[in-house]
């Protein structure tokens, strides 16, 4: 902070000329990749925007981790841009899933180790639902009944 910011800050006064900093984050991107020239046009598109600090490439995983200050949607755009398909990184290893054995985890495409990521969803069955339809503590039960 510099001499001004303390002066701003003890007066009570807002100095609106300064831009907030986007945090450090690393951005991880699902991009086919065929061969060094599919790599190097998208390291080279993805490596000349602002505040991109580090670029790592994974041809063997499809995968691009991007390390910087950037916006996630912003280099999705720009991977885009270059004319391969390409989408956030889905997967997840399989010792972070809580269900690892819902539908639709499994992947064919996932890198070994990894599975898709799902949101969890609870498991009831219909015998639980109408229990609880009639028990005392809905509030809406005196009114079907």
């Amino acid at each position: 902070m510099g001499a001004l910011d303390c002066l701003a800050i003890w007066c009570n006064v807002r100095i609106t000329s300064r831009k907030r900093r986007k945090p450090m984050q690393t951005v991880e991107i699902k991009v086919k990749m065929d061969c060094d020239g599919c790599e190097r046009k998208v390291k080279n598109a993805v490596s000349s925007m602002r505040g991109v600090k580090t670029v790592e490439m994974n041809r063997k995983q499809s995968k691009v981790s991007v390390h910087g200050q950037v916006d996630p949607n912003k280099v999705l755009k720009r991977v885009k841009r270059t004319g391969k398909k390409a989408e956030f990184w889905p997967y997840v290893p399989h010792n972070v899933m809580y269900y690892p054995s819902a539908p639709q985890v499994y992947d064919k495409r996932a890198p070994a180790g990894h599975v898709r990521y799902v949101q969890p969803q609870p498991n009831v069955s219909e015998h639980e639902k109408m229990a609880t339809f009639f028990s005392d503590d809905n509030p809406n039960a005196c009114s079907i009944m």
